[in-house]
């Protein structure tokens, strides 16, 4: 037989792997059976007998094998591995992941697609979702971020909308051009992204050739308590590659798992892919004298003002040993932080900390944190909370479930409390939408005029005119509008390349 990939071969190189006789089959509960292609009947014809419990077993399992699909990046593939400190930053930040050059911690990253299904193609023009858990000594560390610098808005009350966008009409059930475009001609803050999305990066070739980013402004702390506010990003050692949009549009049909396959093969291969991590460091005088919101999510910081500061490398050796176990029930939040590493004021981040943690309850419930794939590794989990569904932990044992107490219970950490120094907060408490009153149109600008090429500046307004074309006249015309702020020629381009569409002729 010809030879085929790693990932082709998985049940053959299982098979090999398994040493003596194969194991009984058993119940859930551990009973062996003897029958396994047969339900038990009145004679050969009869009825089925309700005493089969090996079939309601069977049966009420298989029932229950889906959990809800993520709301939002539903479709990935993940892999685990390290992360190694190659640089000192400890004058920045105390966190116990940083602490000595050569410490290497374990890591998981799964990477996604946002606006799909689970069962969608991994080659759409999409942002990529990049996040990262490290199992450091002080617990869980997730750094959940996406293959871009910035994104579409900065208010988390629009999220949801956002992403309503993304997914299908709730009267047709399709995928619909006027919803996407209706919001984001309707949010001026959305062009930055959009630009970036509609160049070269919008189609990655594959998770390996992608960079990632924390995306959102964070606060790090030192020993001596002095904070710093950083931005994360990762750098693949692999390089950039991406899809064009014909080879991508024919990977969707003939290889929709193209990126989740290319990543198992390469580790299974011994090809581990690596990032480098690096941060932006600015300080609170900085901040607050910055010519930009630096907690706008929307924006970058410019390297030249706030270079990059090596800190160390992302390595990936290992697949995961089942997807399900390991991949599907992975849970990631903004909010899972340790000390030495806080959230900024970035109003995306905020929502986000409370989101992320009760969509996880909802999907996986209440005590997901003790998955095996989602528990602190290097930690044991102390604290005041016990019982509900699924506790499969000792559930504390014997230690009292209430604070303060005289009988050993956990106490509070001074470390972690003096990686916490107080910060002064004031202002009025207002709903402020900043749709229309921040610049929303310089980074934009920027990016196109300055950072893409006059080729890439051509596909991206090649790529805006085709995506934006099944829109309603009204909506293609705002759309035009935006673009020619961003940059009068982007707004030529796609004016131009709209014109042989006869709907868009039909309606001037």
């Amino acid at each position: 037989m010809a030879s085929r990939d790693p990932a082709s071969d998985q049940l053959i190189n299982y098979k090999n792997s398994v040493k003596g006789a194969p194991s009984y089959i058993t119940t859930k509960f551990g009973a062996p059976v003897g029958v396994q292609s047969a339900i038990q009947t009145v004679g050969k014809k009869g009825p089925s007998l309700l005493q089969d419990v090996h079939f309601l077993d069977l049966m009420s399992s298989f029932d229950r094998e889906r959990i809800p699909e993520r709301v939002v990046h539903a479709k990935g593939g993940g892999a685990f591995g390290y992360f190694e400190v190659t640089h000192d930053v400890t004058k920045y930040c105390a966190a116990k992941v940083f602490e000595t050059i050569g410490k290497k911690t374990p890591i998981a990253i799964r990477f996604s697609t946002v606006g799909g299904e689970s069962g969608s193609a991994d080659t759409v023009r999409d942002p990529r979702g990049f996040a990262v858990k490290f199992y450091t000594d002080d617990g869980i560390w997730d750094l959940v971020g996406n293959n871009t610098p910035i994104f579409f808005i900065r208010e988390p009350t629009l999220f949801p909308s956002f992403i309503h966008t993304q997914k299908r009409n709730p009267a047709t059930h399709l995928k619909d051009p006027d919803m996407f475009w209706d919001f984001m001609t309707l949010r001026p803050e959305t062009m930055h992204h959009l630009i970036y999305m509609f160049g070269d990066r919008g189609i990655p070739d594959g998770f390996r050739f992608m960079n990632g980013y924390g995306s959102h402004t964070f606060k790090i702390i030192n020993s001596q308590g002095v904070p710093h506010w950083v931005k994360f990003h990762y750098k693949s050692n692999q390089g950039i590659k991406n899809l064009p949009a014909d080879k991508a549009a024919e990977l969707a049909s003939s290889d929709p798992d193209y990126s989740i396959r290319d990543l198992y093969n390469a580790i299974a291969k011994g090809e581990f892919p690596t990032w480098t991590l690096y941060i932006q460091v600015m300080t609170m005088a900085q901040g607050e004298s910055c010519k930009f919101d630096p907690f706008d999510l929307t924006k970058i910081w410019p390297h030249s003002d706030y270079p990059l500061i090596p800190v160390g490398k992302l390595v990936l050796d290992r697949n995961p040993k089942n997807y399900f176990a390991e991949v599907e029930q992975i849970a990631f939040s903004p909010s899972n932080l340790v000390p030495g590493i806080e959230p900024s004021p970035d109003k995306m981040l905020q929502g986000r900390l409370f989101s992320y943690s009760d969509t996880h309850r909802h999907r996986l419930g209440a005590n997901y944190l003790q998955i095996p794939v989602n528990c602190p590794m290097a930690v044991r989990m102390s604290n005041y909370q016990r019982d509900g569904p699924m506790n499969t932990s000792d559930n504390q044992a014997g230690s009292p479930n209430y604070f303060p107490n005289s009988f050993s219970g956990p106490q509070e950490c001074p470390r972690a409390e003096r990686l916490q120094p107080r910060y002064p907060v004031t202002g009025d408490v207002v709903r402020h939408d900043s749709g229309f009153t921040e610049d929303n149109f310089s980074q934009a600008s920027e990016l196109y005029s300055r950072v893409f090429d006059a080729a890439e500046r051509e596909r991206c307004a090649q790529y805006l005119a085709e995506h934006i074309k099944d829109a309603a006249a009204f909506i293609q015309e705002r759309g035009l509008k935006l673009f020619t702020q961003v940059h009068p020629d982007l707004g030529a381009k796609v004016a131009a390349k709209l014109a042989p569409y006869k709907k868009y002729h039909a309606n001037l």
